[in-house]
């Protein structure tokens, strides 16, 4: 296959002379992003401007708009007939802009050459108010995860605070939350048959703010749920913990109930999300006419966030996971929807023919790497479900975790010409390689695969996500127990073994995620230690909003158990955990000896820093914990 030969027009138009090379006078829909223009489809802007061409629309993408300046940026092409839609990115912004200890970030990963400052703090409320006074009659749509992720009220840690539902601080007319692909071609149809924006408030997986007299006279029914107000989440941290249980369960069932939520005189209302893409339609989604490169006007710059996934490929969308922390359930949903082998393989071979490709994908992944086709073996009861993961605390006894639609995509790419190997970059769920399920032909289908992915995907390094030792804070994260990776970790070891390989596992730890104690951490290192590993891959918990670790952060309660859960909160505090995933750095020694002599845990200063044999801390063998002798001193030697 060769590489076709693509012209300035190939790309959706970012300028007034772009329109004119394509002969246009006007513009159905004109979309404002926080990112860079990358026409791929890991690119939300991209993907949503070229749903809208599919449909015969007249799409343009104005990316990074200076809001600082004359605003011309915002007035070079004009009003839409139809209406602007908006994007911060990829990311939410505060996220993009600021580490887990509210320093502002160096660089952006979605902006070329990797430069900061190219958009605002909360982009979707600046370049929404900016619209809105400069075209006040054409109607603005918002999207992406900032807007999803946002949609009721909600903590936002950088300003410390709850704040509503973002449809209240914004003058957008419609929010689409999730995968926006459905929702906006419906919106597109509905403006185009001449349908006013303000009547369009039951489409699917919309959100809308009305007058507070259209809100229902009872609290639950059939179709309704109504939340406490943002009032009085704002006065009861116990009422935000009870919202975000029903706002977690009605986003991850495929029968979701309509929200209410009131804010001063209006009320949101968010509408239930659709049901999971089709194969058909997440297939057609992929297979459109992206040349899968940045805009030429990034000529000669490097943009970090594609040179990431230049050579991957994403087989799938959604995660049942469900890991605390995350928001990728909240956002694409907990059923997996799955693409075609022939689109797959399609876009392979557009790989094959780029010029700098030398052979090698760098990812054949997903949210999760190994879901791919994966869902109920009774899909009715899935219908009926309202469990958030399919993992925790147990995996669901319904769940058909068979591997052999990912191993025939795996071999099928691999015998393409052009392909030397393809590696698996995404995380790998080793709970699901570990579960033994009743019918034997899954479990050997399930070690093939293991056998397969260790031995032929890795390059090098395994991506998994124990995230933590302690059994306590996992279960809070709906994450596996410590032991499980464990085994994998033997396994790992095994097959590497075997097959005269020399690789590693890459495991991903946090710090400071509610539940956790600095002893929690002070063990994790001693653990970790004596697995031989010195921890890169670390994070600091940053709350982002709606996922249940954030709404625990900020109410300390568990939405699912009312039950009161620490969290470390002051600077301080999570210094004190980060600093144990570095025990072996000289310049930490002092501090973290120090430490544990003032918890008295003199048996882990032995096991990071001395010289006696290890032991298995006893409530990770299922024995109550030791008491401390708060006399006992370290041996000396």
């Amino acid at each position: 296959m060769t590489m076709k030969e693509y012209r300035l027009q190939d790309w959706l138009p970012t300028t007034r002379k772009e329109l004119e090379l394509r002969g246009w006078d006007y513009l159905d829909v004109i979309l404002f992003s926080g990112d860079a223009y990358v026409d791929h489809p890991s690119f939300g802007a991209a993907v949503i401007g070229r749903i809208l061409e599919a449909e015969g629309l007249r799409v343009a993408i104005v990316p990074q708009p200076n809001w600082q300046d004359d605003l011309r940026d915002f007035k070079k092409l004009g009003a839409p007939r139809l209406f602007f839609g908006i994007s911060a990115g990829a990311m939410d912004s505060m996220v993009n802009h600021y580490t887990a200890n509210k320093r502002l970030r160096s660089d952006d990963a979605y902006t070329p050459n990797g430069r900061h400052g190219m958009r605002p703090d909360y982009p979707t409320i600046v370049y929404s108010r900016i619209l809105k006074e400069l075209y006040p009659d054409t109607p603005v749509v918002i999207g992406g995860i900032e807007a999803s992720m946002r949609r009721l009220t909600h903590y936002d840690y950088w300003q410390d605070k709850l704040l509503p539902g973002i449809l209240a601080e914004c003058p957008a007319d419609l929010l689409i939350y999730g995968m926006g692909e459905r929702p906006v071609v419906e919106i597109a149809r509905r403006l185009q048959r001449g349908e006013s924006i303000d009547r369009l408030t039951n489409i699917p997986q919309t959100a809308v703010i009305r007058p507070r007299a259209t809100i229902p006279s009872t609290i639950e029914d059939e179709h309704n749920i109504v939340l406490a107000s943002h009032e009085e989440c704002l006065q009861h941290k116990r009422k935000q913990a009870e919202n975000f249980r029903h706002i977690e369960e009605e986003s991850n069932k495929y029968h979701a109930k309509r929200l209410w939520q009131s804010v001063g005189e209006r009320v949101i209302v968010v509408n239930p999300p659709y049901p999971p893409m089709t194969e058909a339609e997440i297939d057609a989604s992929f297979d459109l006419p992206y040349t899968r490169m940045p805009h030429p006007r990034y000529k000669g710059k490097t943009i970090p966030a594609y040179e990431m996934i230049k050579f991957s490929v994403n087989l799938h969308r959604g995660c049942f996971g469900g890991c605390a922390f995350c928001t990728i359930s909240a956002h694409q949903g907990k059923f997996i929807a799955s693409r075609s082998k022939e689109s797959i393989l399609k876009e392979v071979e557009q790989i094959t023919a780029m010029p700098d490709f030398k052979g090698y994908l760098s990812d054949l992944g997903g949210p999760s790497a190994n879901m791919y086709r994966m869902h109920g073996q009774n899909e009715e009861l899935c219908h009926k479900c309202k469990r958030p993961s399919c993992l925790a605390p147990k995996i669901c006894p319904n769940l058909n975790a068979d591997h052999s639609d990912l191993l025939d995509i795996y071999r099928a790419v691999d015998a393409l010409p052009g392909i030397k190997k393809s590696f698996i970059g995404s995380g790998v769920r080793y709970d699901l390689l570990l579960h033994r399920h009743k019918d034997e032909a899954l479990n050997r289908c399930t070690r093939r695969y293991t056998e397969e992915l260790i031995a032929r995907h890795v390059s090098g390094r395994l991506k998994v996500a124990p995230e933590h030792t302690s059994d306590r804070v996992l279960a809070i994260m709906r994450k596996p127990s410590f032991s499980l990776f464990e085994e994998f970790k033997r396994l790992f070891d095994r097959i590497d073994r075997e097959q005269s390989l020399n690789q590693q596992i890459i495991p991903y730890f946090i710090s400071s995620h509610p539940g956790c104690t600095e002893e929690d951490m002070a063990e994790l290192a001693a653990l970790t230690k004596h697995m031989n590993f010195k921890l890169e891959q670390v994070q600091d918990f940053t709350p982002t909003p709606m996922t249940l670790s954030t709404e625990i952060y900020y109410t300390g309660i568990h939405p699912y158990t009312g039950e009161k859960v620490f969290t470390a909160r002051k600077p301080e505090e999570k210094l004190n955990q980060r600093k144990y995933f570095f025990w072996y750095l000289p310049e930490k020694r002092n501090d973290i000896q120090s430490s544990l002599r003032r918890m008295h845990r003199y048996d882990l200063l032995e096991k990071l820093y001395g010289n006696v044999p290890w032991r298995k801390p006893a409530h990770l063998v299922g024995e109550n914990r030791p008491p401390r002798d708060e006399k006992r001193k370290p041996n000396k030697k």
